[in-house]
């Protein structure tokens, strides 16, 4: 935000604490009491609970109020080691004498320190919680109709596994069946017919296309609905006809005589059986019903009663139901809504941290190296033991380590190896006698190391090596040696020679036996091989892998930079020079094993599991890890190594020694220059020898004199060092020569001492460890560690320098220690403390001093020693005694290090540090103060100083370290000094809480000002903060800690941009997700004492302010939450996320898993309902109310108080203008932003306009609104609400719905079909639609949320995991979706539909139970009773499972019984609609849900013929017959066996009923299934011409004649037709279905004098209207509700159709009638929009007559030739009506495409001529259809009535074509003989009417002659330049620059004047008539007139650019007028010529 906020204007720059304080609230005041909700203070909670203490332990869930004891404590953990034993030392600590060394020793053998919090895991996100039954084991799979196989066959076998089976079969040939057409002109179809009976006893006649029946029947007849068969010959040979009860006839002919007459015998056998049985019946009943008169006029029985007596399983059972058996059968099996969340089924934990673990030593990658065996090609039989075969005939020995080329270095200590048999080693034996200290290994009484003897580790030959960064350039080298002899060259010669072997091998072993006995103990390079580790930088073994050749050594080339030189040439592919020695090197590389036992460490200390006694064991071979920080880790345990490499002499200068040539170097370690020093014993020796030896010596170069070494000299380091530990070097010259006579005496002059040379290894109390070159002394005196230091220096004492002191000598040294640190910084540090605490005198700022030099430190070091160094520095910071400076400068070290650990990525090794080392020391001094309390008022300070920004900066970003360590300090300090027991306002001082007080204000500006500048740092001390609160609300007193959160709340306000209020919720979230959040909540009343016994009376269900208060996080959560729903789409998406996982955590809670502790949780929640109705309007959304068609119109005052039903006009503006809102009942408008147009038909359809403001202006409301809610939101905010209404007990909902009045009752209920609606199921071929849709809208909003900080917390989960978006579906972004995915998605849909279902039904159940009164008022017609019945309806219509359904129909049986009069009583609205539910379920797939449906609606029968007082069902009849007719329309019911099935089952149950045995309730229900199978009968060409309108709408428009004696009926099939014109956007056509409707109504109430007028008063509209006069008053009157009340509905909804299809200027007529309605009733309201109404359709007539952009519509003739094809259309002519501007190509390829599709796309032509069609020349293999544009056609007269555009385009029947045609027989000739003829159709009724097309019923045609065709083009000419020129105010220029054109500039043969030439002429003109020849002059002259008017108006209006063009037009005209004056012999006169001229007018 560019402007700063007012708030932070007002905050001053403030000194201390209290000054910032008093600033900040005062800021939080002032700017705050405008933007926000007023704070509430929360309250005191200590003291609550202290006061209400009886009222809480009283409480039978007093789990839920209060905290549990024994909630934190501290545990010790035993370090967990590797080794056997511990690494340290066992005396270490006693001989270390540094601070540091000693802190490292107590650091590496302490055991860790933990504070336990009991409920921790309760205390994140839901993720973590302890139950492990998030999902269900197993998800039941539910069955949905929606899934079944929409291709499935309806199998037939149903209907043939009969009573009587089939009773007769064959072919007949069956005439289609319309009534609108003649017999004669019958097709008849041949089909195969089966005649059998069903089980209820009624036959069935089924025809199929052949003999299978496996297909669905082409068509069935009921015969119970026939009553005569007779032959009809005169239709076909051996034809008859089956008559029906409605003088209805199907026609069928047999292929023989004798098959017609057993046919004809068969059916008339049926037919009369038939009769009889009804005559019976009806007799029976008649008597049955006099009986019952006298018996049942005392009682009459309750209908549940006579179900009992009904002996029918079924019925009986339905009888024993109640609402509790309802109830119980529901819970059953139910399952937690939450487990079916898109979230916890992904349980995704990406956002939930690690466990911290301690400390570990580093692992890397390891593998085991095996070494085998080496032999060369030169083999002996060396010793007489047989198994040991040849050998080599001398020693070698072996050592490897990895060498790494990418970073140019050897990586790996040296593993000494010596694979020497037996026999071979013997030969050095004999040598090692003489040196004493060699020897000492060899003793008997075998030494240990470690507790293991010493002999184990004599000849290892299995090395672990480990690799931090493995790669693929990393190389295993192996170098070989042998025993000291001569020249490299000389000792491989003899391997590389070919001949003779046995005898060079003896030759060789020979020498080498002297060579042994007398240099054994020397060595000397051989030859070196390497092989590659690894195959990847993974880590993968390179197993397969070979060594490659031995190569010579090279003399030259020994350093390990050259061997690095040697492995790039290696591994070149080209030749190598290298000479190779034919040899086997035998080694292994291998993973290691999980079993690996008996390993050591580098150090030998023995590693588990290890075994005793063992032979064959393991060491590790230490790893020399480049100093790189990324690899350093904290050292957690002992070692000490020191490795020397000796690696040049320059000797070839010296002058001191005659030789010395073959030199040796021999390292020893000392502690002391004395003349009698020893050498310490910790060098490590070879293989064979002791483990821990004085000496080593270095591979020896024969006759070199500056010889290079390779060789590594490892050192175990003692704990303490000082200054005179030193390295000293010994060189010899080493004699090779072999005097084969040599005495004893010669062997003594082996070696020649020639120089010496040292190393201290302190310097400044540090280990120097650079290169170091060093002089060399010919002699070693005593103290000569003081040569070169002159002070010290003995006088009389030198050396005597080899070449004038010279630094000769190179060496390096590398430290490997973990006690020992070489960094200067910190080991001043540590000295300085040391000396403090020995009591050396304090300097002040000393200190500060050394802590600033700190920040110098090598971040490597800090890493290593990290625990060690941050003890140390938070015992500084609590002992500090005077000045904060120290505390500050304290404070900065530890944020300097924290910072660089989170640079490099180790902050874990911080949570590590925190969890298990930190331990808060007691401060030395007495008074002083505990950790926590210094480092609070540290971490202020710093904030506080403004100069150091980065310092805050960090402290901010990485506050998380600092809070856990106050967290684990009061921790400690609470258990420690046992102050958990104290109440909690007396634990901590009262100037810590201020203390914390001032660090929390001091943060806010942090987060709330600056989160611009620094977003992460901000975001990171928002959550960590909110964890070390939630971590002080279990320490401290509640009610502070509340206040501190709402001070901080208080910092934020609503206008905050986004990432504010996502850190607001990630705060919320993280203190809400404490693990006794409930407790702090205090689910208990507040109630004051006396009124207790009035039952909750106080139910706390608004967020009012002591709600807020009593219950303070939740309250505060829901305050927030409500606030953010008001905002944009991320910050809704957060606050709802939030407010589902913490649902879904109480959900899941194994605490509290009692129902009754679930309900107390939900009772919590209670106003989040509260917020939801708040919202409704953006729940809701407009589809998902107006999606479900209601099946009648709402009357009027159900519209006011319930969402619009599709009929009402509102409901239909918001889906013409999407820009202007629905209006909604309590005035809100929403403003439609979704794109889903799919739910709701009319939306695709909209009309162009977009001026429909001016009518719609009384539907906007002044309420701002807010953007409607997603999908996905919607659906997480209903599953909160359903998981609380399941929840929370009947009596808290019923006392809350008890205090709503009965509009917002209502609001409750929509809110449940909501719920509904929203989870739907939509079936798996949708899901996977969705799901992409999902992905492709989401992924790109989800990246942006994923940035989130780095820093995560342990505690839980960020915001980003609270299911990102994607969540609304299980699937991950990846790819697109997998076949199981979607069927996994299916399944968690369909669960989750089902359990909403039920909760809605358990909801709903209630409901019904608590309002049955209110329900009962007006006889059950009433607003809350229509609602409540619109869910129970709502059920069906959004499609549940089998197992819901089941439930759903025991409802629904309850709801009848409970309101009969509802159903069967006043208006039928509600039986209708439930008729029509239950009748689409009898078609459904699943058989159970079919078996239910026919029982329900059997049942619903029974009670309207018991609430009748047993006297007819009449009602209910009516209405499933219009539901069948509906159905049909909607294409949703087709006779197929499901439906057949179904009734069947109605029959069944009527046959079997016991009690309804006597009376006519059976034979009424037959003859209802009788009625509706001649229904399904007639209307089976339905489903035939689904694809085709304008058949359907015929087909229906003939059924709804067929009907004008049932006005229901016939309103069913209008209301029907206007569907489907809706559907096709055909908006005239359906108006005039809503006029027709109207009209009927009005004629019904005008007959029964209940309106003063008829269907007369629509005649201005439409003169068609005259069809709804034909009512006939029969029985279909009987059960007609119709009122004023739904007459002014259609009527409304008439308007609504006239202004959809622009006819604006009919709207005024049906004004006409509502207005003396509405003024009878004073609603003024009504009025007021009617008239605006009207004003805006006026407006609109205006508006597009001068727009000219309003298109009435294109008419066409179409005719149709085919008889195959065609049947009964076959030649005939109809007019059809097509929108706007369709062209002739458009419709011709319409019905193209259509016809196409029904007979074959080759075999439908398009005649394109206007010619008579003569049928004998069509092919009749072809279906030809002839497309002619007509123009509606007026004569002189009526055009001068009909003035305006849209009278020439409204009720017209008479349309004209005309065709061009020659007497010669050509269409076209030249002007004299071109004659055309004219064609005027007229059509059977006016356009627009209630079918898109009408016959033609009577044609004309007249023939014009050459004259009279010129005379027609002139006029028509003339005609077009006047209305161009009329058309005032804006003249299309370009329009009437091109008639001009046409008119004046025509060429010579063409235009007017070939006319004028043609007849005008004298040599023409007297071969016409005088009349007619006159009348052409006359349009002449008016043309020229025209033409003049033309040109002067174009003269004015051109522009510069077109004078020229006007120019030429001009004198073309002026041509014109003179070559026409000259034929006509007259001055044409115009309006531009000179008046001088003389006018001849004649």
């Amino acid at each position: 935000m560019s402007e700063v906020r007012k708030f932070t204007k007002r905050l001053s720059k403030p000194g201390t604490a209290a000054e910032l304080r008093q600033s900040v609230s005062e800021a939080v005041r002032s700017s705050f009491v405008l933007e926000k909700t007023k704070v509430v203070e929360p309250l005191d909670y200590e003291n609550v609970i202290l006061q209400r203490k009886v009222q809480i332990y009283s409480d039978p869930l007093r789990d839920l109020l209060i905290f549990p004891i024994e909630d934190v404590s501290i545990s010790v953990i035993s370090r967990q080691r590797r080794t056997v034993q511990s690494t340290v030392p066992e005396d270490a600590l006693k001989k270390a004498q540094s601070l540091f060394v000693k802190e490292c020793i107590k650091t590496y053998s302490s055991d860790w320190l933990v504070v336990n919090y009991k409920y921790e895991e309760y205390s994140g996100d839901f993720r973590m919680l302890p139950c492990k039954s998030f999902r269900p084991d197993k998800i039941p799979s539910h069955v949905f109709e929606i899934d079944e196989d929409f291709e499935k066959d309806e199998d037939s076998s149903s209907l043939c596994s009969q009573k009587g089976g089939v009773i007769k079969q064959g072919w007949l040939h069956k005439a289609n069946v319309n009534s609108t057409i003649t017999v004669t002109m019958k097709v008849f179809k041949r089909r195969y017919f089966y005649l059998s009976q069903l089980t209820d006893g009624s036959y069935i006649l089924n025809s199929y296309k052949d003999e299978k029946i496996s297909k669905e029947s082409k068509g069935c007849i009921f015969l119970d609905a026939c009553n005569d068969v007779v032959q009809c010959p005169k239709m076909r040979r051996y034809a008859f006809e089956l008559k029906t009860i409605d003088k209805y006839s199907h026609y069928l002919a047999a292929e023989t005589e004798q098959e017609m007459e057993e046919w004809l015998v068969t059916l008339r056998k049926i037919i009369q059986s038939n009769t009889e049985s009804l005559v019976q019946e009806k007799k029976d009943a008649v008597e049955s019903v006099q009986d019952d008169e006298s018996s049942t006029q005392g009682k009459s029985e309750n209908i549940l009663e006579s179900l009992e007596r009904s002996m029918h399983p079924e019925l009986m059972k339905y009888g024993r139901e109640t609402d509790q058996l309802n109830k119980l059968s529901r819970n059953d099996g139910r399952q937690n809504i939450f487990s079916f969340d898109p979230e916890v089924q992904r349980l995704d934990f990406s956002g939930i941290e690690p466990d911290v673990k301690p400390f570990e030593e580093k692992c890397s990658r390891r593998f085991v190296v095996c070494c085998q065996d080496f032999s060369l090609n030169l083999l002996a039989q060396l010793s007489d033991r047989a198994e040991e075969g040849p050998t080599n005939v001398e020693p070698f020995f072996l050592s490897l380590a990895l060498f790494d080329l990418k970073s140019n270095c050897k990586i790996s200590a040296d593993f000494h190896v010596d694979l020497n048999p037996p026999s071979v080693r013997e030969m050095l034996l004999e040598n090692s006698e003489p040196r004493a200290e060699g020897s000492q290994g060899h003793c008997p009484g075998q030494s240990s190391v470690h507790g293991v003897p010493e002999s184990c580790l004599h000849y290892i030959k299995r090395g672990v090596f480990s690799v931090t960064n493995p790669h693929t350039e990393i190389f295993l080298v192996a170098r070989v040696e042998k025993v000291l002899q001569g020249s490299i060259a000389h000792c491989v010669e003899p391997y590389m020679k070919n001949s003779d072997p046995g005898k060079t091998a003896q030759k060789v072993h020979k020498v080498a036996k002297q060579v042994c006995s007398r240099l054994g103990q020397y060595r000397m390079p051989f030859g070196w091989a390497a092989r590659p580790v690894f195959k990847d930088s993974q880590g993968t073994l390179d197993a397969d892998g070979k060594f490659s050749p031995l190569y010579k050594q090279d003399s030259g080339k020994l350093s390990n930079e050259d061997m690095l030189k040697l492995l790039a040439e290696y591994k070149k592919p080209e030749k190598t020079k290298l000479q190779v020695i034919p040899a086997q090197l035998n080694i292994i590389i291998k993973d290691i094993p999980l079993d690996f036992t008996n390993c050591f460490t580098a150090s030998y200390v023995p590693i588990k599991p290890f075994e005793k006694g063992c032979e064959d064991v393991a060491v590790e071979v230490e790893e020399l890890v480049p100093e790189v920080a990324k690899y350093c880790y904290p050292f957690t345990v002992y070692k000490n190594h020191l490795y020397v490499y000796p690696l040049h002499l320059k000797y070839e200068n010296q002058k001191v020694f005659a030789k010395a040539r073959n030199i040796a170097v021999c390292v020893e370690f000392r502690d002391s220059d004395e003349a009698d020093a020893r050498p310490l014993k910790c060098i490590y020796g070879k293989p064979g020898g002791p483990v821990l030896t004085t000496n080593a010596y270095a591979a020896v170069l024969h006759h070199n004199q500056s010889p290079e070494f390779y060789d590594e000299i490892k050192i175990e380091l003692p704990i303490h060092l000082h200054q005179k530990h030193h390295l000293l070097f010994t060189f010899y010259h080493v004699s090779c020569e072999i005097n084969t006579k040599a005495t004893s005496k010669k062997q003594d002059t082996v070696e020649t001492q020639v120089g010496f040379s040292w190393a201290p290894l302190l310097k400044d109390g540090r280990i120097l460890t650079l290169e170091r070159h060093l002089p060399v002394s010919s002699c070693l005196p005593p103290g000569y560690l003081g040569l070169g230091d002159t002070d010290s220096r003995k006088p009389g004492m030198d050396a005597k320098w080899v070449d004038g002191a010279k630094p000769l000598f190179k060496i390096r040294i590398h430290l490997d220690s973990t006690i020992y640190t070489q960094d200067m910084h910190l080991h001043k540090f540590f000295h300085y403390c040391q000396l403090v605490q020995a009591g050396a005198k304090e300097v002040p700022g000393e200190l500060v001093k050394y802590l600033k030099c700190l920040h110098a430190m090598e971040i490597q070091v800090m890493i290593q020693f990290l625990p060690v160094i941050l003890m140390q520095l938070f015992r500084v910071l609590t002992n500090v005694t005077q000045e904060d400076e120290v505390a500050v400068n304290c404070t900065m070290v530890l944020l300097h290090i924290v910072s660089k650990c989170h640079e490099e990525g180790l902050d874990h090794y911080l949570r590590s540090f925190i969890k298990y080392v930190f331990r808060a020391e007691k401060p030395s001094a007495k008074q002083a103060k505990m950790t926590h309390e210094i480092l609070v008022l540290s971490m202020a300070t710093i904030l506080k100083q403004s100069a150091d920004f980065l310092a805050i900066n960090k402290l901010l970003k990485y506050s998380w370290f600092f809070f856990e360590a106050l967290a684990k300090s009061m921790a400690m300090y609470l258990l420690e000094e046992n102050k958990i027991k104290l109440p909690r306002g007396q634990r901590f001082p009262e100037s810590y809480q201020h203390a914390l007080h001032s660090l929390l204000l001091a943060i806010i500006p942090h987060v709330t000002i600056r989160y611009n500048e620094i977003p992460e740092e901000s975001r990171n001390v928002n959550f960590s903060l909110a964890n070390f609160l939630k971590r002080c609300l279990t320490f401290m007193d509640r009610g502070f800690v509340f206040n501190l959160i709402n001070d901080y709340i208080s910092g934020f306000s609503p206008k905050d941009p986004k990432l504010l209020v996502e850190y607001k919720f990630e705060f919320l979230q993280t203190i809400c997700n404490h693990e006794h959040y409930i407790p702090l909540n205090l689910p208990m009343t507040f109630a004051k004492p006396k009124l207790q016994r009035v039952q909750d009376t106080n139910l706390e269900y608004s967020l009012t302010d002591e709600y807020c208060r009593h219950h303070f996080l939740v309250g505060m959560l829901l305050r927030e939450a409500s606030v953010a729903l008001q905002d944009n789409y991320d910050i809704r998406y957060t606050a709802i996320s939030v407010l589902k996982n913490l649902l879904i955590k109480h959900a899941f809670d194994n605490r509290y898993q009692h129902k009754n502790q679930q309900a107390k949780i939900a009772q919590l929640y209670l106003p989040l309902f509260g917020v939801l109705l708040e919202n409704l309007q953006r729940v809701a959304g407009h589809e998902a109310l107006s999606s479900c068609p209601a099946s009648s119109p709402a009357s009027r005052d159900e519209f006011i108080c319930s969402f619009p039903s599709p009929s009402s006009r509102s409901s239909l503006i918001a889906d013409k203008d999407p820009a202007c809102g629905a209006a909604l009942p309590n005035g809100h408008a929403i403003k439609r932003e979704d794109s889903k147009g799919s739910l709701n038909s009319e939306g695709a359809t909209s009309s162009p306009d977009q001026s429909e403001n001016i009518r719609r202006s009384s539907m906007r409301s002044s309420v701002s609104h807010c953007s409607r809610l997603d999908q996905f939101e919607i659906r997480t905010l209903l599953m909160c609400y359903l998981y609380i209404v399941k929840m929370i007990s009947e009596d808290t909902l019923l006392a809350y719905w008890n205090k709503f009045s009965p509009q917002e009752l209502i609001n409750v209920l929509v809110l449940l079909e909501v719920c509904l609606f929203h989870f739907r199921y939509v079936g798996k071929r949708n899901i996977a639609r969705v799901q992409d849709a999902w992905l492709s809208k989401h992924t790109a909003a989800e990246r942006k949320s994923q940035t989130m900080p780095a820093l995560r917390s342990r505690a839980g989960a960020r915001l980003q995991h609270l299911g990102s978006l994607e969540s609304s579906f299980t699937l991950n972004h990846n790819a697109s979706t997998s076949e199981a995915d979607i069927v996994h998605q299916a399944l968690l849909e369909g669960n989750i539909a089902t359990e909403v279902c039920l909760t809605v039904l358990d909801t709903i159940s209630f409901f019904t139970q608590s309002f049955k009164t209110q329900l009962l008022s007006n006889d059950g017609h009433n607003p809350l009773m229509k609602k409540v019945f619109d869910i129970h309806l709502a059920f069906l219509k959004n499609g549940q499972s089998e197992a819901a359904l089941k439930h759903v129909f025991a409802s629904l049986r309850a709801f009848i019984s409970k309101f009969p009069s509802a159903f069967f009583k006043g208006r039928v609205n509600m039986c209708a609609a439930l008729c029509y539910e239950i009748l689409k379920c009898c078609t459904s797939k699943v058989s159970s849900t079919r078996n239910e449906a026919s029982a329900l609606l059997y049942l619903l029968m029974r009670n309207n013929f018991e609430f009748t007082k047993r006297r007819t069902f009449l009602r209910t009849h009516l209405q499933i017959i219009i539901a069948v007719s509906q159905l049909i329309a909607d294409v949703a019911l087709s006779g197929g066996t499901r439906f057949q099935d179904s009734l069947l089952i109605i029959n069944n149950f009527a046959n079997s009923d016991r009690p309804m045995k006597a009376t006519a309730f059976p034979s009424e229900v037959k003859d209802l299934t009788k009625r509706i199978r001649t229904v399904l009968m007639a209307t089976a060409q339905m489903k035939e011409h689904e694809k085709d309108p304008e058949m359907l709408v015929d087909l229906q428009y003939s059924l709804a004649k067929s009907y004008a004696s049932t006005p229901e009926l016939r309103k069913t099939w209008l209301d029907s037709m206007a569907k489907i014109h809706v559907k096709n956007g055909d908006f005239s056509e359906a108006a005039m279905c809503y006029v027709h409707v109207a009209a009927l109504v009005a004629e019904f109430l005008h007959r029964k004098k209940l309106f003063p007028s008829g269907c007369t008063a629509f005649r201005k509209i439409t003169p068609n209207i005259d069809e709804e006069g034909a009512m006939k008053e029969d029985g279909g009157m009987m059960d007609v509700h119709y009122s004023e009340e739904v007459l002014v509905e259609l009527l409304e909804q008439c308007i609504d159709g006239l202004w959809k299809a622009e006819r604006y200027e009919t709207i005024s007529e049906v004004s006409k009638l509502i207005i003396p309605i509405y003024e009878k009733r004073r609603e003024f309201e009504k009025l007021t929009q009617l008239y605006r109404t009207l004003h805006g359709a006026y407006a609109k007539i205006l508006e597009v007559m001068h727009s000219r952009k309003r298109l009435l519509g294109t008419f066409f003739r179409v005719a149709f030739y085919g008889q195959t094809f065609f049947e009964e259309e076959d030649g005939k002519e109809y007019v059809y009506k097509e929108p706007k501007l369709t062209g002739l190509s458009e419709i011709s390829f319409r019905l193209l495409k259509l016809y196409g599709e029904k007979f074959g796309s080759e075999t439908v032509k398009i005649i394109q001529d206007s010619n008579k069609v003569n049928i004998k020349d069509l092919d009749p293999k072809y279906a030809h259809i002839q497309v002619t544009y007509v123009k509606p056609y007026f004569e002189e007269k009526e055009m001068s009535e009909r003035k305006t555009e849209f009278e020439r385009n409204h009720n017209i029947n008479r349309f004209v074509f005309e065709t061009p045609y020659t007497l010669s027989g050509k269409k076209h000739g030249s002007v004299e003989e071109q004659c055309k003829k004219r064609t005027i159709l007229t059509t059977l009724n006016s356009f627009p009417y209630v079918k898109k097309r009408i016959p033609v019923n009577y044609e004309h045609q007249v023939n014009l002659k050459p004259i009279d065709v010129a005379t027609d083009e002139i006029k028509d000419k003339t005609a077009e330049l006047q209305k161009l020129c009329s058309s005032a105010g804006d003249v299309d220029m370009i329009q009437l620059q091109l008639k001009l054109q046409g008119c004046v500039s025509v060429q010579v043969n063409a235009g007017p004047l070939a006319y004028a030439r043609a007849f005008l002429s004298d040599s023409q003109s007297s071969k016409y008539p005088a009349k007619k020849v006159n009348e052409l002059k006359e349009m002449f002259r008016k043309f020229i007139q025209a033409c003049g008017i033309a040109l002067e108006l174009n003269e004015r209006l051109i522009k510069e650019d077109q004078v020229e063009y006007h120019e030429g037009l001009k004198s073309n005209f002026q041509d014109m007028v003179k070559e026409l004056s000259d034929i006509i012999h007259e001055q044409a006169r115009t309006a531009w010529q000179e008046p001088t001229e003389v006018a001849l007018c004649a």
